[in-house]
């Protein structure tokens, strides 16, 4: 298994590793619950280094990503962060990644661990000219994975936690970055996370980690109960990430999931294709048929669970006793106190208030109804 430049400071810390993504990554340091409601009222820290990291530059940068993403690039300023997905021909979802705009010729983009071979072969397929036949396009793609390291502190306390030692990264926008220097090597710190809470994210060097880790933590008892920042592990980063009613590839995302049923449609321009900087992004012409011809069969919805057993992904979800839908990702939430979970169901029964049910699999069915996603928005 790949190890991250934080592995020693898991094993330091009394993290259980697991494989995930062909990384070793910690799931849990001392309980999932613990971990979630420290992010949720304080501040966690997350190792996100196994995520792909891949700098693309040259003098056609922008037009390649254009053409591989389904959200505009043209009119990203420098320092700024984009969500978009990156779809197949058919319009089903390869990733979605983030977008940092360096310069007009440089730019970063953080795609999904199980994803990062498979982007960086697209992307050399767009660059080639395989989707649009008109000529190779002048830019490259170096995967700086091994090379760097990837860290998250998320929590409502985050923000006034970094005030301490930055006058800059506070008052940064959501979704945009900052250009730090560390002695003579580069930090990018964005205002961005996978929690639904407030926070940053950082990319740096990888030889850096231990002198970063020093600086930014300065003798803190990260095992200390109280304690203003603790580790997080991968467990409470994905019930974080339900409650936030933020999708993940491989469970709201895939290759046979229609982009427009995902819930992230402000991430799609299908009117990208006009104007002075009109490209077309690969999967733009499945996606304009299928909205021409109704939009996708179902949309993904929030489910609130009745009961203490929750739904998992793959349960399929009922409606009068027929089949209308599966579940995608389910979780007993630690902020509300309830089982809640996400569901692709038939458009006509993905309003509010609609009452459904999951079936177990195993002769067991349990009572739900839709709710707006997400289930948790920090402050409300």
């Amino acid at each position: 298994m790949l190890q991250t430049p934080l592995h020693r400071f898991h094993l330091d810390h009394g993290a259980k590793m697991v494989e995930f993504a062909g990384w070793e990554m910690p799931l849990v340091y001392t309980s999932l619950t613990e971990e979630h409601r420290q992010t949720r009222t304080s501040g966690g820290l997350f190792d996100v280094s196994h995520m792909g990291r891949l700098r693309v530059t040259g003098r056609h940068a922008r037009r390649l990503l254009e053409r591989a993403c389904t959200r505009r690039i043209h009119d990203m300023q420098s320092g700024q962060c984009r969500y978009s997905l990156v779809c197949n021909p058919r319009g089903g979802v390869m990733d979605d990644v983030i977008v940092y705009r360096v310069d007009d010729d440089e730019f970063i983009v953080v795609v999904n661990a199980s994803n990062r071979e498979k982007i960086v072969g697209h992307l050399a397929q767009v660059q080639g000219g395989k989707f649009h036949g008109d000529g190779e396009l002048m830019a490259r793609v170096d995967d700086q994975t091994a090379r760097t390291a990837m860290v998250a502190l998320q929590g409502p306390k985050v923000m006034e936690f970094i005030a301490s030692f930055s006058k800059e990264i506070p008052t940064l926008k959501r979704y945009r970055f900052a250009v730090k220097n560390l002695l003579i090597a580069k930090l990018y710190v964005s205002r961005t996370g996978y929690t639904g809470e407030d926070g940053v994210e950082a990319i740096l060097p990888a030889d850096m980690v231990p002198m970063a880790m020093t600086l930014l933590l300065r003798g803190m008892d990260l095992k200390a109960p109280g304690s203003l920042i603790r580790p997080c592990g991968l467990g409470a980063r994905d019930t974080l990430r339900i409650e936030a009613g933020m999708p993940l590839y491989g469970h709201e995302l895939g290759e046979e999931i229609d982009a427009l049923s995902c819930g992230v449609g402000f991430a799609i321009s299908l009117d990208k294709a006009a104007g002075e900087h009109a490209e077309r992004f690969v999967g733009m012409d499945a996606l304009e048929k299928t909205k021409a011809s109704g939009g996708p069969a179902r949309e993904l919805v929030g489910l609130a669970i009745e009961g203490k057993r929750s739904a998992r992904q793959g349960m399929g979800v009922r409606h009068a006793g027929r089949g209308v839908g599966t579940v995608t990702s389910g979780c007993p939430s630690p902020t509300l106190g309830r089982c809640i979970a996400m569901a692709f169901v038939d458009k006509d029964l993905a309003s509010a208030g609609t009452a459904l049910s999951v079936d177990t699999g195993k002769g067991e069915t349990l009572p739900a109804r839709v709710v707006p996603l997400p289930f948790y928005k920090a402050g409300k």
